[in-house]
């Protein structure tokens, strides 16, 4: 056990975090989401897990250490319903929530239609299944960057 840090986050997501990079992108996935296959083609090239804990709390943990780039347009985003964009699900608004709360301000979430969401998480720097259970618990997470001390 280490102070400071959340205790859901494992060594695995700790050296995936640590090793990311300002702009590369974290898959957040729920337990229906193809993980395993895409995580092959991230360039982290294995799955992360962070088991029995829902979306918004395993958001919370991970932005806890990550901050999101400041930088993009768009630097977390929320799977699209099929045939409905614009509902946001409880899931989703958990996961928002965790967002806000984490940059200390609203920080709102773009939409990103399901299989073009496929594929920019093969593209992603990597893959983190949760255990979230209800449809539509995947996000991608920009990672931004840390100010020097003053």
């Amino acid at each position: 056990m280490l102070k400071g840090l959340d205790p859901i986050l494992n060594a695995d997501v700790l050296h995936a975090l640590k090793s990311m990079g300002h702009g590369d992108d974290l898959i957040l996935a729920d337990m229906n989401f193809p993980a395993d296959s895409i995580a092959r083609h991230s360039l982290y090239g294995r799955l992360l897990k962070l088991e029995n804990v829902t979306a918004g709390r395993a958001a919370q943990a991970i932005l806890s250490l990550m901050p999101l780039d400041s930088f993009a347009p768009q630097s977390a985003l929320r799977m699209e319903i099929v045939d409905m964009p614009e509902e946001v699900p409880p899931v989703q608004r958990e996961v928002q929530a965790a967002i806000n709360a984490a940059e200390g301000r609203p920080w709102p979430m773009g939409s990103i239609e399901r299989f073009a969401f496929y594929e920019a998480a093969r593209r992603s720097y990597c893959v983190i299944q949760t255990g979230e259970r209800r449809f539509y618990g995947c996000f991608i997470l920009k990672k931004g960057v840390l100010p020097p001390d003053a």
